[in-house]
């Protein structure tokens, strides 16, 4: 059994080496490499820029996060279509942290179980500062990229070591082709009622858009 003072000081010394925003994982052309949980190879398609990748802890959670993002980009710089992976892992501090997700839904992808689940959403919202989705923003906005304002979602989420680690890969598209807002598509929104379809083809191609091996 760990000590707690074992446990403190060797999340601080976790905290430090993820400090500098160094990923461990590396990303070449179009597949990120992770040597470790799980250890994979994962290629997005050929189309897609890859954005930059970026490590840290979310105190709150004691959780160190490591990020990879991918996109299709149109003229002007603005995201057509995101690809998303993330490695998440709680720090041996907290041993009563789990990952838990309300989703029944699950699929299979590289021989790997994935909770499933989706949403619609404005891309204009205040994130807090420590949030995945502020890194991703800020990722994005180092490179003069812009997410358009309205996006749809599909998430793909591999468990291990009982919910204490986690594989993570989001794919979004611009609702702006199809003429659709985040409000239209929410409950009681006008086009509410092409949800169901839209969502179960959302799916298929988040899951067709990266190969594990």
């Amino acid at each position: 059994m760990m000590s707690k003072y074992l446990a403190v000081l060797l999340m601080g010394v976790l905290a430090g080496s993820v400090a500098a925003g160094v990923p461990e994982r590396t990303a070449s052309g179009h597949t990120v490499v992770s040597t470790h949980d799980p250890r994979l190879q994962v290629d997005v398609p050929g189309s897609a820029t890859y954005i930059g990748g970026d490590r840290w802890i979310i105190k709150e959670y004691a959780d160190d996060v490591e990020l990879h993002a991918f996109a299709d980009l149109r003229m002007g710089n603005q995201v057509e279509r995101l690809y998303w992976l993330q490695f998440e892992a709680y720090l041996p501090s907290h041993p009563e942290f789990h990952h838990s997700y309300d989703s029944k839904r699950h699929v299979t992808l590289g021989g790997m179980d994935f909770l499933v689940d989706t949403w619609v959403k404005s891309t204009a919202t205040e994130d807090e500062p420590d949030s995945d989705t502020a890194h991703l923003k800020a990722l994005l906005g180092a490179k003069g990229y812009r997410l358009p304002a309205s996006m749809m979602s599909v998430r793909f989420v591999h468990l291990m070591d009982d919910g204490r680690k986690e594989l993570m890969f989001i794919y979004s598209e611009d609702l702006a082709p199809r003429g659709l807002t985040a409000a239209d598509l929410a409950p009681g929104g006008k086009d509410h009622g092409q949800w169901p379809t839209l969502e179960s083809a959302l799916i298929a191609r988040g899951m067709g858009s990266l190969r594990f091996r």
